[in-house]
């Protein structure tokens, strides 16, 4: 049967197959046709890409600070084996992480923002729209294995996207070293106040021992009471510590989270083992409890313990206040420069390949089709072809 022109041949399992040659005939009977069209897809192509606005990118890298665990991380750090209970109590996150997400503040949008006056750039209505278009003209991001911070920039002006790359940066660093300066300023205050009460404490425990040997004479204490007296002051300056801690957590933490119900923790298995060296056990231990020490005794053990604990506080924070007061006065840079964003000399959009390639072939395809479809409308019916017709007559 020959119907609009394709060859149908029957074979001996009785398939339809359509004769390719057929097909063949069909464009090449038409092949001035599908050139011009080509050619003309292929012309309006090159236009295309001549008249779509040209995106240039621009990136600076830069490597943040190592993370400074600050007041609470170098307090653990002078208690030794105390810091194994503590955790990362700071979280998962890398500095890598934090600088990202302070890169994409709109703290440090906002000043883009103004300062290459974007809402009139990306011809915007308000701030927040805005806020979408700097989204998806800039990319940050930071190495997994390396910690490299990329700022990549895209825009049609070479000269703002590196110039915006660098400003990132420059925003950046100063915004950290606010941040830090004002931190440390916090934490020495805090410290200050904490030093001071230590101190006070530790004269009032000196003066009560003082006082108390004075009116007795001096006892003479066991070597493992000495001990137990020791363990107990250490446990006690780390329990002070913890505690001091858990302040700072609950400054930027809800009772709810996970970090402060940790720390909460920490606190409660300090007092465990302080209760159990202070009362002992039913089986004894390897040193003595307070409670098994005379009377007399122990008051002196109470008095000596709490000059002890009073001692090994006012010394730990002495070296953590020192420490901050340093870290207070020191000039850090924010940020460290790998490589600065230069102006690019070739734009990343469009790409001729992509361009005019793929409009030459959708155009050759397109031809295709149209030639295909001429032709089976030409082969219709008469009839069919009049239905046809009238069916376009009436969509138009």
């Amino acid at each position: 049967m020959d119907l609009l022109g394709v060859q149908l041949h029957d074979k001996p399992h009785g398939n339809d197959s359509i004769d390719l040659i057929a097909f063949a005939e069909i464009f090449f009977k038409r092949l001035r046709v599908i050139f011009l069209i080509t050619l003309a897809g292929l012309l309006l192509s090159i236009c295309t890409y001549f008249l779509i606005p040209k995106k240039f990118s621009s990136t600076a890298r830069i490597l943040p600070p190592k993370q400074d665990q600050g007041i609470m991380g170098l307090m653990m750090s002078q208690m030794g084996g105390m810091a194994g209970l503590a955790g990362d109590i700071l979280g998962k996150g890398t500095a890598s992480d934090l600088y990202v997400g302070m890169l994409n503040s709109e703290a440090v949008k906002d000043i883009i923002i103004n300062r290459f006056k974007l809402i009139e750039a990306y011809n915007k209505d308000s701030r927040l729209e805005t806020y979408s278009k700097l989204d998806k003209r800039v990319d940050i991001n930071a190495g997994k294995k390396d910690g490299i911070i990329s700022i990549t920039v895209k825009d049609k002006d070479p000269k703002r996207a590196a110039d915006m790359a660098n400003a990132y940066v420059d925003e950046l660093g100063k915004l950290s070293v606010r941040l830090n300066i004002s931190g440390a300023s916090e934490n020495r205050s805090f410290l200050e106040e904490r030093l001071a009460k230590a101190k006070g404490d530790l004269a009032k425990a000196e003066n009560d021992l003082k006082r108390f040997q004075s009116q007795t004479n001096t006892l003479d204490i066991t070597e493992q009471t000495k001990g137990t007296i020791q363990g107990i002051a250490e446990l006690s300056a780390q329990l002070a510590v913890e505690e001091v801690k858990l302040a700072a957590l609950l400054r930027a933490f809800t009772e709810s989270s996970i970090e402060v119900k940790n720390q909460r923790a920490i606190i409660s298995g300090i007092k465990s083992q302080i209760a159990r060296m202070e009362t002992g056990t039913k089986h004894g231990g390897a040193l003595p409890s307070i409670s098994a020490v005379p009377a007399l005794g122990q008051d002196y053990v109470r008095l000596m313990r709490e000059f002890k604990i009073q001692e090994t506080i006012v010394e730990l924070l002495t070296k953590q206040y020192e420490i901050t007061k340093i870290n207070e006065a020191k000039q850090v840079d924010g940020v460290q420069l790998i490589q600065p964003a230069t102006v690019p000399d070739k734009h990343i959009s469009p790409r001729p390949a992509t361009t005019i390639l793929g409009g030459t072939f959708a155009a050759f395809l397109a031809a295709l089709c149209f030639v295909y479809a001429q032709h089976m409308i030409s082969a219709m019916p008469a009839n069919l072809k009049h239905r046809f017709n009238n069916l376009l007559k009436s969509s138009i």
